[in-house]
Protein backbone atom coordinates (compact mmCIF):
# COMPACT_ATOMS: atom_id res chain seq x y z
CA UNK A 1 0.00 0.00 0.00
CA UNK A 2 1.52 3.36 -1.01
CA UNK A 3 2.20 5.86 1.75
CA UNK A 4 0.29 9.15 1.83
CA UNK A 5 3.40 10.96 0.60
CA UNK A 6 3.72 8.55 -2.35
CA UNK A 7 0.03 9.05 -3.19
CA UNK A 8 0.44 12.84 -3.02
CA UNK A 9 3.44 12.65 -5.35
CA UNK A 10 1.90 10.25 -7.87
CA UNK A 11 0.41 12.79 -10.27
CA UNK A 12 3.43 15.14 -10.25
CA UNK A 13 5.71 12.12 -10.74
CA UNK A 14 3.71 10.96 -13.79
CA UNK A 15 3.94 14.41 -15.41
CA UNK A 16 7.65 14.58 -14.58
CA UNK A 17 8.27 11.19 -16.22
CA UNK A 18 6.48 12.27 -19.41
CA UNK A 19 8.37 15.57 -19.55
CA UNK A 20 11.59 13.60 -18.97
CA UNK A 21 10.91 11.48 -22.06
CA UNK A 22 10.01 8.41 -19.98
CA UNK A 23 6.45 8.14 -21.28
CA UNK A 24 6.43 4.32 -21.36
CA UNK A 25 7.35 4.20 -17.67
CA UNK A 26 4.63 6.76 -16.88
CA UNK A 27 2.05 4.65 -18.73
CA UNK A 28 3.17 1.53 -16.84
CA UNK A 29 2.72 3.31 -13.51
CA UNK A 30 -0.65 4.74 -14.56
CA UNK A 31 -1.89 1.32 -15.67
CA UNK A 32 -0.72 -0.29 -12.43
CA UNK A 33 -2.31 2.47 -10.33
CA UNK A 34 -5.67 2.21 -12.11
CA UNK A 35 -5.64 -1.58 -12.50
CA UNK A 36 -5.73 -1.68 -16.30
CA UNK A 37 -3.37 -3.11 -18.88
CA UNK A 38 -0.64 -0.86 -20.25
CA UNK A 39 -1.73 0.73 -23.54
CA UNK A 40 0.52 0.47 -26.56
CA UNK A 41 2.18 3.69 -27.69
CA UNK A 42 2.74 4.57 -31.34
CA UNK A 43 4.11 7.59 -33.22
CA UNK A 44 1.92 8.50 -36.19
CA UNK A 45 -1.82 8.93 -36.29
CA UNK A 46 -4.03 6.23 -37.82
CA UNK A 47 -5.12 6.75 -41.42
CA UNK A 48 -8.11 9.03 -41.77
CA UNK A 49 -7.31 11.23 -38.77
CA UNK A 50 -6.91 14.89 -39.47
CA UNK A 51 -3.55 16.45 -38.77
CA UNK A 52 -5.04 18.87 -36.24
CA UNK A 53 -5.25 16.04 -33.68
CA UNK A 54 -2.19 15.58 -31.49
CA UNK A 55 -3.22 12.15 -30.32
CA UNK A 56 -5.86 9.45 -30.62
CA UNK A 57 -6.83 6.32 -28.75
CA UNK A 58 -7.97 3.11 -30.40
CA UNK A 59 -9.90 0.86 -28.05
CA UNK A 60 -9.76 -1.99 -30.60
CA UNK A 61 -5.94 -2.13 -30.48
CA UNK A 62 -5.59 -0.46 -27.06
CA UNK A 63 -3.13 1.98 -28.59
CA UNK A 64 -2.37 5.61 -27.93
CA UNK A 65 -1.15 7.17 -31.18
CA UNK A 66 0.55 10.56 -31.22
CA UNK A 67 1.14 12.95 -34.10
CA UNK A 68 4.95 13.00 -33.86
CA UNK A 69 7.83 12.13 -31.54
CA UNK A 70 7.68 15.53 -29.79
CA UNK A 71 4.10 14.78 -28.73
CA UNK A 72 5.33 11.68 -26.88
CA UNK A 73 6.55 14.09 -24.20
CA UNK A 74 3.41 16.22 -23.97
CA UNK A 75 1.75 15.35 -20.65
CA UNK A 76 -1.62 16.80 -21.64
CA UNK A 77 -1.92 14.66 -24.78
CA UNK A 78 -0.64 11.46 -23.14
CA UNK A 79 -2.86 11.83 -20.07
CA UNK A 80 -5.89 12.82 -22.16
CA UNK A 81 -5.52 9.70 -24.31
CA UNK A 82 -4.79 7.51 -21.27
CA UNK A 83 -8.13 8.66 -19.85
CA UNK A 84 -9.83 7.25 -22.94
CA UNK A 85 -7.92 3.99 -22.41
CA UNK A 86 -9.00 3.96 -18.78
CA UNK A 87 -12.64 4.62 -19.61
CA UNK A 88 -12.91 2.18 -22.52
CA UNK A 89 -15.02 -0.75 -21.49
CA UNK A 90 -13.12 -3.95 -22.22
CA UNK A 91 -16.23 -5.87 -23.27
CA UNK A 92 -17.37 -3.72 -26.19
CA UNK A 93 -14.25 -1.52 -26.42
CA UNK A 94 -16.25 1.70 -26.70
CA UNK A 95 -15.15 5.02 -25.25
CA UNK A 96 -16.88 5.69 -21.97
CA UNK A 97 -15.44 9.15 -21.30
CA UNK A 98 -16.10 12.48 -22.89
CA UNK A 99 -13.47 14.82 -24.27
CA UNK A 100 -14.29 17.27 -21.47
CA UNK A 101 -13.60 14.63 -18.81
CA UNK A 102 -10.40 13.55 -20.53
CA UNK A 103 -9.27 17.19 -20.51
CA UNK A 104 -10.12 17.51 -16.79
CA UNK A 105 -8.18 14.31 -16.02
CA UNK A 106 -5.06 15.62 -17.79
CA UNK A 107 -5.31 19.12 -16.30
CA UNK A 108 -5.60 17.71 -12.78
CA UNK A 109 -2.26 15.91 -13.17
CA UNK A 110 -0.59 18.99 -14.64
CA UNK A 111 -1.93 21.31 -11.91
CA UNK A 112 -0.61 19.00 -9.20
CA UNK A 113 2.77 18.92 -10.96
CA UNK A 114 2.83 22.73 -11.15
CA UNK A 115 1.89 23.03 -7.47
CA UNK A 116 4.61 20.56 -6.47
CA UNK A 117 7.17 22.40 -8.60
CA UNK A 118 6.19 25.76 -7.09
CA UNK A 119 6.42 24.30 -3.58
CA UNK A 120 9.84 22.79 -4.32
CA UNK A 121 11.05 26.14 -5.66
CA UNK A 122 9.71 27.97 -2.61
CA UNK A 123 11.30 25.43 -0.25
CA UNK A 124 14.61 25.76 -2.07
CA UNK A 125 14.48 29.55 -1.80
CA UNK A 126 13.88 29.59 1.95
Amino acid sequence: MPTEKQQNNFKPAIVYLILSKQTEQALELLAKNYGVEVPKLKVGLPKGHVRNAYGTYSSQTRTISVLDSDTLWNPFVILHEFYHHLRSKSVDKMHRGTEKNADKFAVEFIREYQAAAAKAAADKGS
